[in-house]
């Protein structure tokens, strides 16, 4: 085995000591140009670090990247306040979707992609790429070393060139800075107006215009009605809402698809309904709530959970409890389906009913507050 040499030592002795080339030896802290080879390849130089020309090309190149993921940022915005979110495109082996989240997520894409091929190419093309080898030391630095920190971090920003390539400091910049417009505008577009905001996530197919009649509940999927009759104590229904079908027709009449749309407004409208024994709800408030907005201890509620919108479908007939599947949120269906276990914050909102002249339950108004995921004027 040849002997060894340490870098601090400044001797050789043995055919294991070889002598580092130029590149190896620029930069490395004022170590002996002799000592143990790291096995660092020789530097190979690009073409901009030799020629002005290829520099100035690889700059353009990395500031049109810049200017790309501007333009998806400036699509973003465009898009988002000029686009119907109820147009639709038909795209090619994925069929009808919705334009606005098309254009939004392209856009949005462009812009990520702008800033990260053009911090890849940067690095690639005009920063420095030199691999240099240096003595290992003490875990605390000298006080000397301390003090030279700021003389390294600006020769780090020489290496990156800023100072010389102001085309790249000005796009990078820009798409950097421009990129947390997207985040921005959307939290400023859903809080700058709460009571908007609020009134948009109350409002579902359930709501019924003023004269209207009451809306009939539903079987789901049959789309059937559904009398008082039906109902026995410790059944459990799926409910939608007879607006439904009226929706699907309405998309027909207006050249739409069938069901554009309605796939949303299913989601938003989903209703559980049980029968209780009257007798069953408690004596505070809320039970009384839920007595008087039911009809002989029937009762509906969103099924959408107050959580993160998983769909409650499990009923014990035993406990009178709600159970969301996903994440164990439990609602009290004899106190107005208020959470006694679980993360949800809010007990789910429940839908008014009564019966009808034939006896069907109808939905005399829609929900009184936002049905799904807690929102920020809400602790519970």
């Amino acid at each position: 085995m040849s002997d060894q040499v340490s870098p601090s030592s400044g001797s050789a002795s043995g055919a294991g000591t070889v002598s580092l080339d130029t590149a190896h030896q620029h930069g490395t802290g004022g170590l002996p140009a002799v000592f143990e080879n790291p096995g660092l390849p020789p530097h190979v130089h690009r073409a901009a670090d030799d020629d002005p020309v290829a520099a100035k090309r690889a700059e353009r190149q990395v500031a049109a990247l810049f200017v790309l993921s501007i333009l998806g940022t400036v699509g973003f915005i465009v898009s988002y306040f000029t686009i119907d979110y109820t147009k639709s495109v038909f795209i090619p082996f994925i069929g009808l979707t919705n334009l606005l989240n098309v254009m939004l997520g392209v856009t949005l894409g462009i812009s990520l992609l702008g800033i990260g091929f053009g911090v890849v190419h940067w690095a690639k093309t005009i920063m420095s790429d030199e691999e240099i080898a240096e003595d290992r030391h003490e875990l605390r630095s000298t006080d000397a070393d301390r003090q030279s920190v700021g003389v390294v971090l600006a020769a780090s920003g020489e290496s990156a060139q800023l100072a010389r390539r102001p085309m790249i400091k000005a796009t990078a910049g820009a798409a950097l800075g421009l990129f947390a417009l997207p985040l921005t505008v959307q939290l400023a577009g859903s809080m700058g107006n709460p009571t908007k905001a609020l009134d948009e996530l109350k409002a579902t197919i359930w709501d019924v215009p003023a004269g209207g009649e009451p809306i009939r509940l539903v079987r789901d999927p049959e789309l059937t009605p559904i009398k008082a009759s039906d109902v026995t104590i410790g059944s459990v229904f799926h409910v939608m809402p007879a607006t439904l079908m009226e929706l699907r027709e309405h998309n027909l009449e207006q050249g739409h698809a069938e069901y554009h749309g309605v796939l949303e407004a299913k989601a938003k409208a989903a209703v559980v309904l049980m029968r209780l024994n009257p007798s069953e709800f408690k004596d505070d408030a809320l039970g009384r709530k839920a007595r008087e907005w039911g009809f002989e201890g029937i009762v509906a509620y969103s099924k959408i959970c107050t959580h993160v919108g998983c769909p409650v479908g499990l009923y014990e007939q035993q406990t009178h409890h709600l159970l969301c599947p996903c994440h164990q949120s439990t609602f009290d269906v004899t106190r107005d389906c208020e959470v006694i276990f679980g993360p949800a914050k809010r007990a789910l909102p429940q839908l008014k009913i009564t019966v009808d002249d034939e006896g069907y339950l109808v939905a005399p108004q829609g929900f009184a507050e936002p049905v799904g995921p807690s929102y920020w004027e809400r602790l519970k």
